[in-house]
């Protein structure tokens, strides 16, 4: 939003005036007034943002939007009472309008003025940026907070000083990674008095032109360790964390990124010892910033859980500060996802750490995927995934049953019903959902199929990813198949026959198709029951696969070198 302008409309002092405004426009804000401060109001219009988000010169022609709901107090009016200066954008040939917050009818301290954004509908992050002037008493606060669903309050930015009578910009780097509101806040807490003004809104996809330096690097703090460590490191004395890949086979599982590459095993054969404490270390953090932590780890072995991993915060200098998480009770050799949300006021690090009690109770810790990103990882109403991705946590998205066939797919969590084939849980989380065919309803060679919804053609290459588990002496077929609108028969893309691993392995399938089209998981029953198969996280995207799948990892059966680590 670039500016608060057009004198379009009145509100009578005595009322509560509510407008309702196209909420398809994401331009609106909305205004909040508690406990009824004294907000003057000298325009209930926004005009949507022009094309140059840098430039806040009216455009030639614009429809005013109104305010997507406007709720203000009985004691609110409207005026058109001006601080001292105008709107630095709009000070040139326009008259500009703004929103403003006064304090001289206030009647009761710790009153609260609130200017609400609406909720954020993708995931997005950048420069927000605004003009304000104030002047207010020391213990009147104005201040920047983001709230997600749940009505969680997280404080972005605050006016240090009491101000002086001239237009300020503030530039806040903001992230917003799941659905929230922005909120600019007035607190009253002093019978000093105040005003503050408030213009010329806007956001942008870039970082802050304030910015010296990149504070927070998402990349730079995440690792799958598929080529080293990344940014992490270890303590150069004593035995620590090993970075490992194993073959697909039947008895350990791979890394949790594809199956078949590299991850940190903790508690080796060249560490397993009594009082053996392994531990990681990442790199450093900015302070006063929220952190989601997610992880993937699977243990093996252990008596007993507790504190077989745990995540600590570390200060600059290695001083322990807090236990932020630790295993309590987990299932066994399967890749689990944890999610910790973490704030301290200075500079830390993550630190993983790893521990051997005795020697009759220790076994293995695998660690893979590491991602920190801002803000908090819980939100009880998360984003949908994007079109084209389905983790079938919640649903099947929009792939439909082949109804011809007399078998379907089935949506399922935790382990298949038949022991020794099928998963033991989900790719993605460990805990959620996938799709599979259940053998022991099958007879051999019979087949199930699950289409996806059209899909648009584009020029060049369309890249399909997607996780597949088959698992089970009787194992079958697993093919991917295109089906073109105007062809009765579809054509083959990709397959896999027979016992692959235990793991969950990655597939690539890259295609060339110009109109719409649909894709086919077919799987086939095999010999015996032990042949359930399964599907898991599947997404669909424009362009060639940002990676060549190598086929030569995959097998026909059992593997010659089973259960065999490569350090």
């Amino acid at each position: 939003v670039c500016s608060v302008d057009s004198p379009t409309c009145s509100i009578d002092s005595e009322q509560i005036a509510i407008y309702k405004g196209n909420t398809k426009n994401p331009s609106h804000l909305a205004l909040t007034v508690y406990n009824k401060p004294h907000v003057l109001v000298s325009s209930c219009t926004i005009y949507p943002s022009w094309p140059d988000s840098s430039n806040c010169n009216p455009p030639t022609s614009s429809t005013p939007l109104p305010l997507d709901d406007v709720q203000l107090s009985p004691r609110v009016t409207v005026s058109s009472a001006t601080p001292p200066i105008l709107p630095c954008a709009l000070s040139v040939s326009f008259p500009g309008h703004y929103m403003y917050v006064d304090s001289v009818y206030v009647k009761h301290f710790q009153e609260v003025a609130q200017l609400i954004s609406p909720m954020t509908t993708a995931p997005m992050s950048g420069c927000l940026s605004f003009y304000y002037q104030l002047q207010q008493g020391n213990d009147n606060v104005f201040s920047l907070y983001t709230r997600d669903v749940a009505g969680m309050y997280e404080e972005i930015w605050k006016v240090d000083n009491p101000g002086i009578a001239a237009w300020n910009l503030a530039e806040v780097e903001f992230s917003a990674p799941y659905p929230m509101e922005v909120i600019f806040e007035v607190a009253f807490n002093s019978p000093k008095g105040g005003y503050v003004a408030l213009d010329d809104i806007s956001f942008s996809p870039v970082h802050c032109q304030n910015q010296t330096e990149l504070r927070f690097s998402a990349m730079e703090a995440s690792c799958n360790f598929e080529q080293d460590l990344c940014n992490f490191y270890q303590d150069k004395d004593g035995p620590g964390w090993t970075r490992v890949k194993v073959k697909p086979n039947m008895y350990r599982a791979g890394d949790h990124t594809t199956g078949f590459g590299y991850y940190l095993l903790a508690n080796t054969k060249f560490t397993s010892q009594p009082g053996y404490i392994g531990r990681l270390y990442g790199p450093s953090l900015p302070g006063n910033l929220q952190y989601c932590l997610r992880f993937h780890y699977a243990i093996y072995g252990f008596l007993k859980m507790s504190d077989t991993l745990a995540v600590y915060i570390f200060e600059e200098n290695h001083v322990v500060q807090e236990k932020i998480w630790s295993v309590l009770e987990s299932p066994r050799g399967v890749w689990m996802q944890a999610e910790i949300t973490f704030k301290k006021p200075m500079p830390t690090k993550v630190v993983f750490m790893s521990l051997c009690k005795s020697f009759w109770d220790c076994g293995l810790v695998a660690l893979d995927d590491i991602t920190i990103q801002l803000g908090s990882c819980r939100s009880p109403e998360r984003l949908p995934p994007p079109p084209g991705e389905c983790t079938f946590d919640q649903d099947e998205c929009a792939f439909t049953q082949e109804k011809r066939n007399p078998s379907s797919w089935h949506r399922r969590r935790g382990e298949t019903p038949t022991s020794y084939t099928g998963p033991k849980g989900d790719h993605t989380t460990g805990v959620g959902y996938y799709m599979y065919i259940e053998a022991s309803h099958m007879v051999h060679g019979q087949k199930a199929q699950l289409l996806s919804r059209p899909l648009r053609g584009v020029p060049g290459k369309h890249c399909l990813t997607f996780f597949y588990h088959m698992y089970g002496a009787g194992t079958g077929l697993l093919s991917v198949y295109l089906k073109k609108e105007e062809d009765s028969e579809a054509s083959l893309l990709w397959r896999r026959r027979g016992e692959q691993s235990i793991s969950w392995l990655r597939a690539l399938v890259e295609y060339s198709y110009t109109r719409q089209h649909q894709i086919i998981f077919e799987a086939i029953r095999g010999v015996s029951i032990r042949s359930d198969t399964a599907i898991d996280d599947v997404k669909f995207q424009a362009g060639p696969c940002a990676e060549i799948e190598d086929t030569a990892q995959h097998s026909s059966g059992y593997s010659e070198d089973l259960n065999e680590i490569e350090y």
